[in-house]
């Protein structure tokens, strides 16, 4: 076997190309290419080339499993980068972490909670959306009264459980909270129960493909036109373009980046993204774009702090890397906890595009503490 001091290194990207997540999925294959084009260009890492090995998870947690067993048996890449679905994650971890102990960087927004010493998170967390955002809501517009549709697996039901304390400590109260199989498209029912209770603001953790059926059925019943709120904190232009615009009419979400968002350093990489991917899938937070963006930026910073490729060092340096430039501002690892600080945005959906209306600054993920692999 070629050791990795006389080697490329090797990037293994798993996210999904086809299937209901394919336009978030095309979109992170487009920032990782970009970023080790990049690499490449400046002289590489440590002298040395890096070769991506991109592989599609189809959005089917079975196919992603059997492509990163051929990432980490087969290729034998140094760190694996993906997924969407929290399930998605799981399904990767078993080969990757479980079998192959190799280091692993997931990239989206998600429940939190992941605590594994080869696993590194460049998403936000409950504590970076829901803890800031809900509080801010509830006095800028009087909401009280929130009901939760939601699709019926863990990054859902850990979304709710932290909506219900922060809205709870607020004096607000949740009158509704409905699960479905992600695969579930009639949602006449809830939205009938919606509309009875009566509910100031709708949380919506529905994702695709039960998604636009569900805000078609909540725009028709007329939730919106009555006042009534829409909250979507994985929402992102690129969702926008699945609905028409007046069915998300004044949404708002609450994530560590958005298009608009215009520090200089921002500006040029969506440029940059931008006029390579001409009429591809956009550069957005919530399809994960800016956490693979992140994930290959620290690994980087890791790789050449440690001098190698030598797993137990770049771990060692990963868990306190840091990053000075990225979408939406600077990011670090907050040492021992394997997830990031960074900037937060909250956001509203205007005339078919998303508004910044409040930077929040760097939030803290407020993650477990990861003991350290050797």
């Amino acid at each position: 076997m070629t050791s990795t001091s006389d080697r490329s290194a090797r990037v293994g990207l798993i996210t999904d190309q086809t299937g209901p997540l394919s336009f978030m999925g095309i979109a992170n294959a487009n920032v990782a290419r970009m970023v080790v084009d990049d690499i490449n260009a400046a002289g590489g890492l440590l002298g040395r080339p890096v070769e991506l090995f991109v592989e599609d998870s189809a959005t089917d947690d079975e196919v992603a499993e059997a492509r990163a067993a051929k990432l980490v048996e087969r290729v034998g890449v140094d760190v694996v980068v993906g997924g969407i679905y929290s399930s998605t994650r799981q399904a990767i971890k078993r080969p990757v972490v479980d079998g192959a102990e190799t280091l692993y960087l997931y990239p989206e927004q998600y429940e939190g909670q992941e605590c594994h010493p080869l696993i590194f998170c460049t998403g936000p967390v409950p504590a970076q959306q829901v803890e800031p955002f809900f509080p801010w809501l509830m006095r800028e517009t009087g909401a009280k009264t929130f009901y939760m549709p939601s699709a019926d697996y863990i990054w859902p039901q850990v979304m709710n459980k932290k909506v219900r304390e922060v809205v709870g400590a607020e004096g607000g109260s949740v009158v509704g909270e409905e699960y479905f199989p992600m695969d579930h498209l009639d949602y006449r029912a809830v939205v009938a129960d919606i509309m009875a209770t009566g509910a100031d603001v709708v949380f919506n953790t529905i994702v695709p493909p039960g998604l636009t059926p569900f805000l078609d059925e909540l725009y028709r019943a007329g939730f919106q036109q009555r006042g009534g709120i829409v909250v979507c904190t994985y929402f992102d232009e690129n969702f926008l373009n699945l609905v028409p615009a007046e069915q998300v009419e004044g949404l708002y979400g609450c994530l560590d980046y958005y298009r608009s968002v215009d520090d200089p350093f921002s500006i040029e990489l969506l440029n940059r993204y931008d006029g390579r991917n001409p009429g591809s899938a956009m550069f957005t937070a919530g399809s994960a774009c800016t956490g693979t963006y992140r994930a290959l930026k620290l690994w980087e910073a890791a790789v050449n702090e440690a001098g190698s490729l030598d797993q137990a060092d770049v771990v060692a340096a990963l868990d306190h890397a840091r990053i000075t430039e990225g979408p939406g501002g600077p990011a670090e690892m907050v040492p021992g906890q394997h997830h990031v600080r960074m900037n937060m945005y909250i956001a509203r959906s205007v005339g078919g595009t998303f508004d910044v209306v409040r930077s929040l600054g760097h939030i803290d993920p407020k993650e477990c503490e990861v003991g350290t692999t050797r």
